[in-house]
């Protein structure tokens, strides 16, 4: 002190010591800038997900707007975080892929058609790859082809059925079960747009107007609803046994692909027509005898 003055610091110096005269503008240093909040500071940080407000990781990318202004206070240099990556499924949920062979396919085919489980071969369709290796000789195999027209048919998509059979061949053992369909699709089909069930007439013209086609019929005429190769067998049958045994009406069956009932029908029809016509034979009127019956 000197002259009843203090001298601030200087005073303190030990003797000797050079004079150092201090400004009072710049003894106070400025403050340093004022600290990011956590959740930017985190978000800096690669952890945006640390957010108290639950923000995730995609909130990095909209907050980079958000710490350039808090480095424009001094400091290092904002952190831009990437948006995270995109999320790839794991192989081991991709579906399954079917690589049958057409013979398997086909094989698998006729057994579920043989069960008549439609819903299971329908299934079993649907699950074909469609980029198939083998996908033009598996369109024209007729064990999938009649596969495709049975649950078009039971489906009632019967549009879908009929290009199926107008334009794939088919050989005779499938042409029973197909020709009844086409029949089946056309008589449902009147029936919904009449309005009413059909009658025997309104059958024979819904035949006349919507014919067979060609793949699925061999062009012989029918007569009575069989045909004329199917009755001429069932006449010499008749002419041996006219009173076939079950096991007998079973080899007819086969051989003429009709089924035991038919059969059975047939045989009891042709019997009562050979009566009645024996019994016309067996009455003469009187104006047609002689006069010597007088």
């Amino acid at each position: 002190m000197r002259g009843g003055q203090d001298l601030g610091p200087a005073s303190h110096q030990e003797a000797g010591s050079p004079v150092v005269a201090v400004d009072s503008r710049q003894s106070t240093p400025p403050p340093p800038p004022p600290p990011p909040p956590p959740h930017l500071h985190a978000m800096a940080l690669g952890l945006g997900g640390l957010h108290p407000q639950g923000l995730g990781p995609s909130s990095a990318v909209n907050s980079v707007s958000a710490l350039a202004a808090v480095a424009s206070g001094g400091g290092a240099p904002a952190v831009v975080v990437p948006p995270p990556p995109p999320i790839i499924p794991s192989p081991m949920f991709a579906l399954p892929t079917l690589n049958f062979t057409v013979s398997q396919v086909a094989a698998v085919c006729e057994t579920l058609e043989e069960s008549g489980d439609i819903e299971r071969l329908a299934r079993f369709l649907w699950s074909l790859p469609v980029a198939h290796p083998n996908i033009g000789e598996l369109n024209k195999n007729e064990a999938v082809l009649r596969a495709r027209a049975i649950v078009s048919f039971h489906s009632g998509n019967f549009r879908d059925m009929y290009t199926i059979l107008e334009h794939h061949k088919f050989t005779k053992e499938s042409h029973g079960k197909l020709q009844a369909m086409w029949l089946e699709a056309h008589y449902q089909e009147a029936e919904k747009l009449r309005g009413r069930p059909l009658g025997p007439v309104d059958k024979y013209r819904v035949r006349k107007k919507f014919p067979l086609p060609r793949t699925i019929w061999d062009g012989e005429q029918k007569t009575h609803c069989f045909k004329e190769r199917t009755r001429s067998l069932l006449r010499e049958w008749y002419l041996q046994d006219p009173y076939p045994n079950p096991t007998k009406k079973r080899e007819l069956a086969q051989a003429t692909g009709l089924t035991p009932t038919q059969v059975g029908n047939w045989f009891k029809n042709r019997r009562q027509r050979d009566r009645a016509a024996a019994a016309k034979n067996r009455y003469v009127p009187r104006s047609h005898l002689s006069p010597i019956f007088y």
